[in-house]
């Protein structure tokens, strides 16, 4: 097992960074894009995803990392609440909800797996962690 010496090898990161490629895609077809304030909304809550995990990462402690995945985590249920409004009127197609419904649940789980064994490690430092 490899320790994390970037914030781009935690598996997280790497799958909230796809999550936010198909937000954006499907945000800028016509109908969705002309929703400004929802459109803003979702795009910022998964920005915030691939953010917080980084910005928890760099601070370098575990209790500090733990805090930024709970952030992160709940910006996960943020775009999960948004894409029930995109698709309830009609911007997004019941497909589409579901493959990336499925993909932000993932990344929540994933999130939440790593802040579980954040909580019961001992480990003083963030670079010390074992994935």
């Amino acid at each position: 097992m490899a320790n994390f010496k970037r914030f781009e090898n935690i598996d997280a990161w790497k799958k909230a960074r796809v999550l936010v490629r198909q937000i954006y895609l499907i945000s800028s077809t016509p109908k969705f894009n002309k929703d400004y304030g929802l459109r803003d909304q979702i795009r910022r809550a998964v920005v915030s995803v691939v953010s917080n995990i980084a910005e928890g990462f760099e601070r370098g402690g575990n209790k500090e990392f733990q805090q930024f995945l709970s952030i992160a985590k709940g910006s996960i249920g943020e775009v999960k609440a948004q894409l029930y409004v995109a698709l309830d009127v009609e911007f997004i197609e019941e497909v589409e909800f579901t493959k990336i419904y499925s993909q932000a649940d993932e990344v929540g789980k994933i999130i939440n797996g790593l802040i579980e064994y954040l909580k019961k490690s001992n480990l003083k430092g963030i670079k010390k962690l074992v994935t």
